[in-house]
């Protein structure tokens, strides 16, 4: 069918005019068009991040924190920056014991030989070759559950805990925002009323598994076994002990996919034998108690240079994948955005530094030390009940010290939510930020990148610099398929990154950092 010359035209002016009330340039915000260009035609058509997260995963692999990789990471990320031209860095702070396997193996032998597949949680000792044992499912949860079973466990592999119905497949793999779903992340909740928590606080989980470690070894327990979170053979696992130098390591202790764990819980509560054979090659690493922060800086120019902002992911993974989305995307994100700002010659305001923070994993340990050495300090816990563990468990303490560096630190932004394009960033209830960042996305729109959202996140790297005054920001971005598979899984391998996700983000990236940079 013909269309009119005049229709057609008239739907046009409509478009456009839709497209100008949408995308409309905010207004009160100097926006650096320029560079924002030059950003997009160097991180977009010359992009060496995946020429960076490839050597970070298949090269160096799992960087467990304490970990001869994770120190291998921080060194060629700290020499990275330096070809950069950059003032590369390393920080260290007291963190504990390293830890590393190089063999398991797990099998049924009775009733019938298979193998099965399970892999070491952290910090847990390796089996000195192959051991055997038969299984048990216990509960251990309470002092009275180790009184129970006390003198019943010798030789015993522990089934620790319940086995669980495994997903009907229904769940998409693959999770990406469509409108709705960001405007659900831009309607913000009102808090809901606050009831005392049920069980156990943080500081009797941790006194209790020292406990339950040293009870393990004394009743001559085997090995523990602890069931997957998730399903379809995708072991999700952690630490099974504490990384302190002083902490009990327990006896061996092993993730298992759900379905075989399942298989082991129903044969035992048909009361047959069942035995298993494991071994578990592990080692512990103690000549250096420190763990280390990369810190990279592209100096300001001009009376702003002595202010600071900050671009950071953690750099630490956990040990069975290659901790690919779980962060090297954020760590190539954020080397790539410096890159960029470097390769096309700009001259920041202020100093735009990059952290790679180790130790996020075990509490955000690497990110705190960053804090209390630069920005703030708190008092020392006097209670009792709070000395008695790690620093990392204890409550927070007031009020804050604030250093010298606190007037220095303008803004901190991270990235460590996989591989998934970032969609706009979360102002942490921060609503002064809110038309500042919706100014600074404005260039970003045809990219994906065009939501506010003042509700907060947390769980990461951006935390201690919010609990101390300093404005922290993490993204919004794709999910893809880190909640349903790579997330702390042995599938968090270069497999499930997404080229063209992370060369949008670490776009994004340095159009922020080079507005915050610049801004009066």
């Amino acid at each position: 069918m013909k269309v009119p010359i005049l229709s057609l035209m008239i739907s046009a002016l409509l478009t456009l005019t839709s497209i100008s009330t949408v995308y409309a340039q905010p207004q009160n915000e100097q926006l650096h068009l320029d560079a924002v260009t030059r950003i997009r035609d160097e991180g977009l058509n010359r992009s060496q991040i995946m020429k960076t997260i490839t050597h970070i995963t298949d090269n160096i692999g799992p960087r467990l924190s304490g970990s001869p990789s994770l120190h291998e990471a921080n060194e060629w990320t700290r020499d990275q920056f330096t070809e950069m031209g950059l003032s590369a860095r390393l920080e260290g702070f007291d963190f504990g014991k390293g830890w590393t396997f190089d063999h398991v193996s797990v099998h049924m032998t009775v009733p019938r030989n298979i193998p099965l597949l399970a892999y070491p949680r952290a910090w847990t000792p390796g089996t000195n070759g192959a051991v055997r044992g038969t299984v048990e499912r216990v509960t251990l949860e309470k002092d009275a559950d180790l009184d129970k079973h006390r003198g019943k466990l010798a030789g015993k592999i522990l089934l620790m805990d319940a086995s669980r119905k495994v997903a009907e497949g229904d769940r998409t793999m693959v999770q990406r925002h469509d409108d709705h779903s960001l405007a659900g992340v831009v309607d913000f909740p009102i808090p809901s009323e606050r009831t005392p928590a049920e069980g156990m606080n943080a500081i009797e989980r941790f006194l209790f598994r020292e406990k339950l470690h040293a009870y393990l070894v004394e009743e001559g327990v085997v090995a523990t076994l602890y069931i997957s979170s998730w399903d379809y053979g995708i072991i999700r696992l952690g630490a099974g002990a504490a990384h302190e130098i002083n902490a009990h390591p327990g006896v061996p202790s092993l993730q298992m996919g759900a379905e075989h764990y399942n298989l082991l819980t129903r044969l035992a509560a048909d009361d047959q034998d069942v035995e298993l054979e494991i071994r578990v090659d592990a080692q512990f690493h103690e000549s250096d108690p420190q763990s280390y922060n990369t810190i990279a800086d592209f100096p300001g120019r001009g009376p702003l240079a002595n202010e600071i902002v900050i671009a950071g992911a953690h750099l630490d993974s956990w040990h069975a994948g290659a901790g690919a989305t779980d962060n090297a995307s954020g760590v190539s994100v954020v080397m790539e955005a410096l890159r960029i700002l470097k390769a096309i010659g700009v001259e920041p305001r202020r100093t735009i530094r990059a952290a790679l923070w180790t130790g996020e994993e075990q509490g955000l340990l690497g990110s705190r030390a960053y804090v209390e050495r630069h920005i703030a300090t708190r008092p020392s816990a006097t209670d009792e009940d709070q000395l008695s563990v790690p620093e990392r468990i204890r409550d927070l303490t007031w009020p804050i010290e604030l250093l010298p560096g606190h007037a220095r630190h303008i803004a901190y932004f991270n990235f460590d939510n996989g591989t998934g394009k970032i969609r706009g960033v979360h102002a942490q209830q921060n609503v002064a930020s809110k038309p500042v960042f919706e100014a600074w996305l404005y260039p970003l729109h045809d990219l994906g990148a065009d939501t506010v959202a003042l509700r907060s996140v947390g769980s990461t790297d951006h935390i201690p610099f919010d609990r101390v005054g300093i404005p922290g920001f993490q993204f919004i971005q794709d999910r893809l398929d880190y909640s349903t598979r790579t997330h702390h899984s042995h599938l968090d391998t270069l497999d499930y990154i997404r080229r063209e996700e992370l060369m949008q983000a670490a776009v994004v990236m340095a159009t922020f950092l080079y507005h915050a940079s610049m801004r009066d």
